[in-house]
């Protein structure tokens, strides 16, 4: 049995960030990890996949990137290099090729079995990811024995694709670049499109990442927010990190020759069928958009920058079939793969502490979970808009291990 203040599990970015600010207060602590560190960076993402953050953007407690294309996008090795040389930078005490198996309550604190040993601790830090499980609809059980069924996890390229058809079901940042990359390899991809955030790529000569983060909207706590549990679900935003910097869009997509349907309501006797909400949907998004930057616009003019920037646009409305199909048999219409593009979540079936609720998310109220000592890192909006991402990291690792200290404080005192 090994003896630790606080146990951290998970080193990827918010694991990693953790264990800086728990080293800058001299709290003794130890990151377990199952494989190396970003290991979901490396293992878990599809070959063509960059960041759709600016190079600029990845920053850490003490760290940031320091090469010679900041207006770029990492690639994922690039991503596991960067991880990597922060958690050497930083020292990070990681515990690697290590598998949590049970987390359990102790009389004072935590008790955490792995499969090279357990450790006990008083405190305990959630930061093993946001997106371990793809999440896939109950209806994909009836797909015919003839069509595969894969998740963004499974996907690696085009390549290893069967010939045919492809239904793509979510276009959120993921399914729309897959989207694009299966059509462009020669495969006639069909799009089922349900709530999605549209945004440029590129807005008054600057990334929309920059507009965000300038006016404040990456920053935005979860304090001020009227419906937190909704803003925690709302999808990513329509976005592809490449080096030409292009809107990837459904007008993009269409344009491209994908088929835009609605979303997937259901499956049966291989048809599937379609919500009618398509037009609804995509008029919400792009009011949405447009009043996203109409608040740039607002933020430009009060800050008397109109002189430096490209002048004020807007863009095309999303196009689509006044009356898209309803239905579609899938393999007498040349279907051969589904990818469920719909989403990710947390996998914490190791975790033996009542913090989850019907739904299996965990409670929490910005990071502070239902439980004496313990904390989550890295889910969506945890403390603030760029919770989930690698520069959103720093921000609610300082909070937390203040909280995290204080609290060590006050049962000492």
């Amino acid at each position: 049995m090994k003896h630790v203040t606080t146990v951290i599990i998970g080193a990827g970015q918010s694991g990693l960030a953790f264990s800086r600010e728990l080293a800058e207060r001299s709290i003794d602590h130890v990151l377990i990890e199952r494989g190396e560190v970003g290991n979901a960076w490396r293992h878990e993402r599809w070959d063509s996949l960059r960041l759709l953050t600016p190079n600029w953007q990845s920053r850490l407690p003490g760290y940031a990137y320091g090469g010679d294309d900041p207006d770029g996008y990492m690639t994922m090795p690039e991503v596991l290099r960067f991880v990597r040389g922060y958690a050497d930078h930083i020292a990070a005490p990681v515990q690697a090729g290590t598998t949590v198996t049970s987390v359990r309550r102790s009389e004072d604190g935590y008790m955490v079995l792995t499969d090279r040993g357990a450790w006990s601790c008083r405190t305990l830090v959630l930061a093993s990811g946001a997106c371990n499980i793809a999440t896939v609809p109950a209806c994909a059980n009836a797909l015919p024995s003839s069509i595969t069924s894969i998740t963004p996890m499974e996907y690696r390229n085009p390549g290893q694709l069967d010939e045919g058809g492809v239904m793509i079901a979510g276009a959120s940042a993921t399914g729309v670049q897959l989207a694009k990359e299966v059509q462009a390899s020669g495969r006639q991809v069909v799009l089922s499109v349900g709530e999605h955030v549209r945004v440029p790529r590129l807005y008054r000569g600057r990334d929309i990442k920059w507009w965000m983060d300038a006016t404040g909207v990456m920053d935005m706590r979860y304090t001020e927010v009227d419906d937190i549990k909704r803003a925690r679900r709302v999808p990513s935003l329509q976005l592809v990190g490449s080096p030409e910097r292009v809107m990837l869009d459904l007008n993009t997509l269409r344009g491209m020759g994908v088929e835009i349907v609605g979303r997937m309501a259901g499956l049966r006797d291989g048809v599937a069928q379609f919500s009618g909400s398509l037009n609804n949907q995509c008029t919400l998004a792009d009011l949405k958009m447009n009043r996203l930057l109409e608040s740039i616009d607002a933020w430009v003019a009060e800050n008397g920058l109109s002189g430096e920037v490209e002048p004020a646009h807007r863009f095309e409305p999303t196009e689509v079939d006044a009356e898209p199909p309803l239905s579609r048999n899938l393999a007498d219409g040349g279907i051969k793969t589904v990818i469920w593009a719909t989403g990710y979540r947390p996998d914490y079936s190791w975790l033996e502490v009542p913090v989850l609720d019907r739904k299996g998310r965990i409670r929490h109220d910005g990071g502070v979970v239902d439980a004496p000592g313990m904390y989550v890192m890295g889910l969506p909006f945890l403390r603030r808009r760029k919770s989930s991402f690698i520069d959103g990291a720093g921000d609610d690792a300082r909070d937390l291990a203040e909280h995290l200290c204080a609290s060590l404080c006050q049962s000492a005192a």
